[in-house]
């Protein structure tokens, strides 16, 4: 069985919305509103025509939150690399200070050190709880929907 890429199901997706707008399109064309064709269909067609439109719906929320979650992730490490080299800078001006400067750098280096590592460290923890809320909306949707997660993608 071959794994299914997010630009598949997001296809996939657009297909199966584009074919339920068109055959909404045509039902308003002929003279039949959505009463007269979900009368002419069973009740179990209609549930089961519903409950497909909403796993659709659910799949497509899912996978923008997948995406959303990714940038996230993206945005940190971007964020990240910008602080280290902030630090970098720092520590070539604190090793190149001379002695009267170099407890006020070795202060500045420090202080930047402590702020950082606060302000990653409250904003991991907001990331692991959002994290952990996704993929327990992934155990919902089923086995699969885990699977096709970007942020899973990304951990083999």
């Amino acid at each position: 069985m071959k794994k299914q890429t997010y630009t598949d199901v997001f296809t996939r997706s657009i297909l199966i919305l584009a074919l339920i707008m068109t055959t909404g399109y045509l039902s308003a064309c002929s003279g039949q509103g959505m009463g007269a064709s979900q009368a002419a269909m069973s009740p179990a067609q209609a549930q089961s025509e519903e409950s497909v439109k909403e796993k659709t719906m659910a799949e497509a929320k899912m996978m923008e939150s997948c995406m959303e979650m990714k940038k996230q992730k993206q945005k940190m490490m971007e964020d990240i690399k910008a602080s280290d080299a902030e630090l970098t800078s720092q520590l070539a001006k604190m090793n190149s200070a001379h002695k009267k400067e170099k407890v006020a750098a070795m202060a500045s280096v420090i202080t930047s050190m402590v702020e950082q590592r606060i302000a990653m460290d409250a904003r991991k923890a907001k990331m692991e709880e959002e994290m952990m809320q996704h993929m327990m909306q992934h155990m919902k949707m089923g086995k699969d929907s885990m699977a096709q997660c970007p942020m899973m993608k990304g951990m083999k």
